[in-house]
């Protein structure tokens, strides 16, 4: 016969070791699961009303405490259970029992009571923190003198080691940390993903990097003859254009098209009435950054920028919309619509205009050119080589073949650029 339909005391007993060792379970994967939460989808649930999540937030606010009750209960039971469980085998095994079961009783409680449901509770947290939390929050509330007891101990023991309780991991995500979780966000698509990391990284990014030089400033001169000003007006794809007088640091002032209209519909257009409707020029430091430009752009309501230099000389043009493009991409994925500086070749070679940033180049082609010194490529190049090549040569850059293919003005005018393919 079974020793237990003997005595029935040592079935009442094992009876009890087992609900214990199931409190045991509960107690350490409700720990597990309280501090695996994800704090920012517990704050989204808190804010739709979910009233476990809103329990969760409330205990997690003092995480002391809610490790306190916890833990209170854990080690109660445990030790309550290891004490019956010497009982039963004192019963069962007589002295000899007593080294028998702290061997069971560590074999049981590592598998049932730490192992398994800690696991369970780590792939599983909501499910298993947000019904626990009501039981928590009735213990915490019924335990609380002991709580408070306990806390005071050790908040007390850690003061006299110079350590402050008070001092929590901030629930506050730095730009950095904010910027991997937007990229490790599995569930967000490519294009919003890469939206939220242009945004984060508007601040790594100066005016310098995006604007159009200043060679290529399309402007008006208002020495010009009023019959070429006009064609110009007209003929122009840009709703501003800067005005300015025999050069373009003589900045007058910047036309909106919109403008125009009101003199351009007259029989006879003079330089004066052009005058009259340009808007005042907004300057902006080549190094500034893009986040602070965006911000300045939107306090001045100003749409367009004259980039100058540390001497006050014009460098180049930006626009809100170059910064725009910085965060969304292209507004177009043709290749000829977007740069006629890149043109496309076969067996992935390309034909690049020397004055191209490389800024442009790596986003239109998925490259990764070094950004860290030159702008352009002419400029890359030229570092490279560390002179200004009076022949066609071929070079190997950074995993790259580039074939210059025309020197004009002393500059790389032209070059053909591949990646090249990484060994296997």
């Amino acid at each position: 016969r079974s020793p237990f339909l003997d005595d029935p005391s040592i079935g009442a007993l094992f009876g009890a070791t087992i609900l214990l060792v199931i409190l045991s379970a509960y107690f350490s994967g409700s720990e597990t699961a309280m501090m695996a939460l994800n704090r920012y989808r517990l704050k989204h649930l808190a804010n739709e009303g979910h009233g476990g999540a809103r329990r969760a937030s409330r205990l997690l606010e003092r995480p002391d405490r809610l490790l306190s009750v916890i833990l209170i209960g854990n080690n109660l039971v445990n030790f309550t259970a290891a004490s019956l469980a010497t009982l039963i085998a004192l019963e069962l095994y007589g002295e000899s029992g007593v080294a028998i079961a702290p061997v069971v009783c560590t074999f049981v409680f590592l598998i049932f009571a730490e192992v398994a449901p800690k696991s369970i509770a780590a792939a599983h947290p909501e499910k298993v923190a947000l019904p626990s939390s009501y039981i928590l929050n009735l213990l915490l509330l019924s335990l609380y003198p002991l709580v408070w007891l306990v806390n005071g101990i050790a908040n007390g023991i850690l003061s006299l080691l110079g350590i402050n309780h008070d001092e929590t991991a901030s629930d506050h995500l730095s730009k950095e940390e904010l910027r991997t979780v937007v990229f490790e966000g599995s569930q967000i698509s490519a294009h919003p993903q890469n939206m939220m990391l242009g945004v984060l990284d508007l601040d790594k990014v100066s005016v310098e990097d995006i604007m159009v030089p200043r060679t290529e400033i399309f402007g008006i001169d208002i020495d010009d003859d009023i019959e070429d000003i006009i064609e110009q007006i007209r003929s122009s794809q840009h709703t501003r254009i800067p005005v300015f007088k025999a050069d373009i640091d003589k900045i007058i002032g910047v036309l909106h098209t919109r403008n125009a209209a009101k003199f351009l519909t007259q029989a006879e257009v003079n330089k004066a009435a052009i005058l009259q409707v340009i808007d005042e020029s907004y300057f902006v430091p080549e190094n500034q950054s893009l986040q602070t430009l965006l911000f300045n752009f939107q306090q001045s309501k100003q749409r367009l920028g004259m980039v100058v230099d540390e001497y006050g000389d014009v460098q180049g043009i930006v626009a809100i919309e170059d910064i725009l493009e910085e965060i969304v991409g292209e507004f177009t994925t043709d290749l000829s619509d977007t740069n006629i500086d890149i043109h496309p070749l076969d067996d992935g070679l390309y034909l690049i205009d020397g004055s191209t940033h490389i800024r442009l180049i790596n986003r239109q082609l998925t490259w990764d050119l070094p950004q860290e010194g030159p702008k352009t490529l002419n400029g890359l190049i030229i570092e490279y080589l560390e002179t200004i090549p009076d022949s066609n040569v071929c070079m190997l850059l950074e995993g790259y073949r580039i074939e210059i293919v025309q020197i004009q003005d002393n500059m790389i005018k032209t070059a053909k650029i591949s990646r090249v393919p990484e060994p296997f």
